[in-house]
């Protein structure tokens, strides 16, 4: 049944349809990255303004190279973190076959290679890079179960290739590699410290300056936008107080006085705070609360990923 709908998924992003499918770190909404008309339905499907980029998926970094010019610190990452949950923006190769409609008609191409077992092998029954963002409306919360996709975009997903939950559960680090020093743009799993040990020097990640990384006034990579990642109610991270009528995410140990409705990991473990944020946030974002109260998560390491998302996602985050 899955290897059906591997093949019956990659035939239709051939005929220019859309094609939901799992990853490793969130549900991407996909189609040929090749095709014009297909890559605007992502646009139109999801309410995304078409100046922000989208992601190319491949097979390899063989691929990769067809597509994007590769620096040697580049190289280094691509050889230590795919396939895996990392993205590198690096400069578009002139002439490439890519549709200008996925780099936002920019000189630069974001570009990844997912380790999840069932997205590789869709994208090798496709036999084309595939562009995907996350498969949910544009600025809300992204997707890591096939029913998330469901409740965001309905039809508008096209045929959704199911899969287990994303195991990562936030999207891929993005590092904009272009130029000499490389310089993270959206932070994730793989940390600053992991990519400044690969490439031997301190990578730039300045969250204040590059939080709407821009190039001639347009972002260069997803997940720039101040606004993002929003449930229908607000959210505010960081919380002290917690209002009777507002629905209370936790992390780690909490005060016995204190009405828990969520615990993103009671052990106070990044990677399963990770895993489970936009899921509980998605549980959350419902009926009697009138908002979500986000207890503080250690902005180190992992945690500097998800605080990312909240402070994009709440009403007190910039």
């Amino acid at each position: 049944m899955l290897e059906d709908d591997i093949l019956k998924g990659a035939e239709l992003i051939k005929q220019g349809k859309l094609v939901t499918f799992p990853t490793e770190t969130v549900y991407g909404l996909g189609a040929d990255a090749k095709n014009d008309r297909a890559v605007v339905n992502i646009y139109t499907a999801k309410g995304r303004p078409t100046f922000n980029p989208l992601i190319i998926h491949v097979t390899d970094l063989e691929e990769a190279q067809k597509y994007g010019e590769f620096n040697e610190k580049a190289l280094k990452l691509a050889e230590k973190f795919w396939p895996g949950p990392m993205t590198l923006v690096v400069k578009r190769i002139p002439n490439c076959k890519i549709s200008y409609m996925v780099t936002s008609g920019l000189d630069t191409i974001a570009i990844r290679i997912p380790s999840h077992e069932i997205a590789r092998k869709f994208l090798k029954a496709c036999g084309t890079p595939v562009a995907a963002p996350s498969a949910n409306a544009s600025g809300r919360v992204s997707s890591t179960k096939a029913e998330h996709v469901r409740e965001s975009l309905g039809e508008k997903a096209g045929f959704i290739i199911e899969g287990d939950k994303s195991q990562v559960g936030l999207e891929s680090t993005i590092i904009y590699c272009a130029k000499d020093v490389p310089m993270i743009l959206r932070p994730g799993i793989i940390t600053l410290e992991d990519i400044s040990a690969v490439v031997g020097e301190v990578v730039k990640y300045d969250p204040d300056k590059y939080a709407t990384a821009i190039e001639g006034n347009k972002p260069v990579a997803p997940g720039q936008l101040k606004t993002h990642y929003s449930p229908r109610i607000p959210l505010f991270m960081n919380a002290t107080e917690f209002p009777e009528e507002f629905a209370v995410l936790a992390f780690g140990k909490v005060s016995d006085d204190i009405h828990v409705d969520l615990n993103l990991s009671e052990s106070g473990d990044l990677v399963e705070a990770a895993s489970n944020l936009f899921d509980y946030m998605r549980r959350l974002d419902t009926f009697p609360f009138k908002g979500i109260s986000v207890m503080p998560i250690p902005n180190e390491g992992i945690g500097v990923a998800i605080n990312d998302r909240l402070k994009r996602a709440s009403q007190n985050g910039f």
